[in-house]
């Protein structure tokens, strides 16, 4: 039924028309030459594949799975140049202004190099109404090629012309009624590139994103520094913050401190946000700490991000807001508190907040108690590989862990289990059958039923 829900959403999905962006090597290598660094050979792998589904004319609906620092931006950036050689646009859809901001500073950075960078332009709901009036006249104009925003850049009063290429990032699934909208501003289906820093396990791929093609990203740039991962027991938390923390500090690096709840639970057992702000405050004394977290105003969250990207703050105390933020070369430190409260996915993902330069960097996972830490604790400790912690974390966790309660209960997978990839990929061939014999989903009332379900707990539609 999972295999069915995926496949007819592949399917309409192929009954689109789409636009024809021919590949041009000269265009390619001129931004490749250009970049500050050199592609991994999975960068160029993908990028070849972007290139080769953008000059057919059906739509290309791709997911890029890239581990936290495996340079999804620079593969992005690519597509786009080629977009942009053809005259068309493209628009990259960030889920927070701030993430906004950072894809449109690099990928500015980028196209300097090759004297292109006026033709990007950002769309975010800050700007003031004089800054957005001259946005919008430059994209519905078409001078703006590669636009950078929100999902704000769906809304009616942004036209883009000569839209060929949308790209979502961390939101993986893209609605029929947004796929209308878009089909409604560019005229025809533009090609859909959808980007994660959560790897998704094989299984899971199979079934659930069925509908999309898959390309990973599983090698990192050279410069990226490792991440010396430890365990840290209760008694030795307030050591590590008065030696390993303070020696991170006078060398002018930054540190994040994350932890599970904002305040004091009697129902969650866990550290909590404010109190860690308050002891650090007092315990790192002379190093400027401020406090993040979801219950505040939206532009307090965003001013106090960008001081602690710009240097301003040293020590960033926060809750999980930042498990997908801004890019922060100069921390070098992740301390994550109650690190047992966290699933294996997500600390893997807090984790990739820091190693984002050449500077050797640090992630330090703060028990509760002395007890012995749990599997997914060790597994982060000896494993750098997203991938591979993806699928422990599948074992360890089931399905719940990737779709949250109400979808776990939904699934209800009696015999299957998710991370049996033989049995899926017999399931997947026989919906495959299912559909090539033009069977009607209609004449069997309890499949249709089950699949129009799968289709909105998965959000494959």
């Amino acid at each position: 039924e999972l295999s069915l829900a995926a496949l007819r959403g592949k399917q309409r999905i192929q009954s689109d028309k789409g636009l024809k962006i021919p590949f041009d090597a000269a265009v390619a290598q001129s931004l490749v030459s250009a970049l500050p660094f050199d592609l991994t050979g999975d960068q160029r792998r993908v990028s070849w594949q972007l290139f080769q589904d953008m000059q057919r004319s059906v739509p290309m609906n791709r997911l890029v799975e890239g581990d936290v620092g495996s340079g999804k931006t620079a593969v992005v950036a690519m597509a786009a140049q080629m977009v942009m050689a053809s005259d068309y646009q493209t628009a990259i859809m960030a889920p927070t202004e701030l993430l906004a901001r950072q894809h449109y500073k690099t990928l500015h950075s980028f196209f300097a190099s090759i004297a292109a960078a006026d033709c990007i332009e950002l769309l975010v709901g800050s700007l003031s109404k004089k800054a957005k009036t001259a946005a919008k006249k430059r994209i519905a104009e078409g001078e703006a090629k590669i636009i950078v925003g929100t999902h704000a850049l769906l809304t009616d009063d942004v036209a883009v012309p000569r839209l060929g290429l949308v790209v979502i990032d961390e939101h993986h699934r893209f609605g029929v009624e947004q796929r209308a909208k878009l089909q409604q501003k560019a005229g025809v289906m533009p090609h859909v590139l959808h980007t994660t820093a959560t790897p998704i396990p094989r299984s899971l791929a199979l079934t659930l994103y069925g509908d999309l093609d898959i390309s990973l990203l599983k090698e990192k740039p050279a410069q990226r520094a490792s991440i010396q991962t430890d365990i840290v027991r209760r008694s030795a938390r307030r050591d590590m913050y008065q030696k390993d923390i303070s020696r991170e500090l006078d060398n002018g690096h930054q540190v994040y401190v994350v932890c599970p709840l904002i305040e004091a639970s009697e129902v969650k057992q866990g550290s909590n946000a404010e109190a860690v702000h308050k002891e650090l405050r007092s315990l790192l004394k002379g190093h400027r700490v401020a406090l993040l977290h979801g219950k505040m105003p939206a532009s307090d969250k965003d001013e106090t991000m960008q001081q602690f990207a710009a240097g301003k703050v040293d020590v960033l105390v926060a809750t999980t807001v930042v498990e997908v933020g801004v890019d922060v070369p100069n921390a070098t430190v992740m301390v994550i508190e109650s690190a047992e409260s966290f699933g294996l996915a997500q600390l893997h993902q807090l984790r990739g907040r820091v190693g984002r330069s050449d500077k050797p960097s640090f992630c330090y996972l703060v028990l509760s108690d002395d007890a012995s830490p749990p599997r997914r604790l060790r597994a982060l400790e000896t494993s750098s590989d997203g991938f591979r912690l993806a699928e422990l974390d599948l074992q360890l966790r089931g399905p719940g862990a990737i779709y949250g309660t109400l979808q776990h209960g939904a699934l209800d997978l009696r015999v299957a289990q998710l991370s049996d990839v033989e049995l899926i990929t017999s399931a997947r061939a026989a919906a495959q059958q299912f559909i090539d014999m033009s069977a009607r989903l209609d004449d069997y009332e309890y499949l249709a039923r089950r699949v129009k379900l799968l289709q909105s707990i998965t959000n494959l539609q």
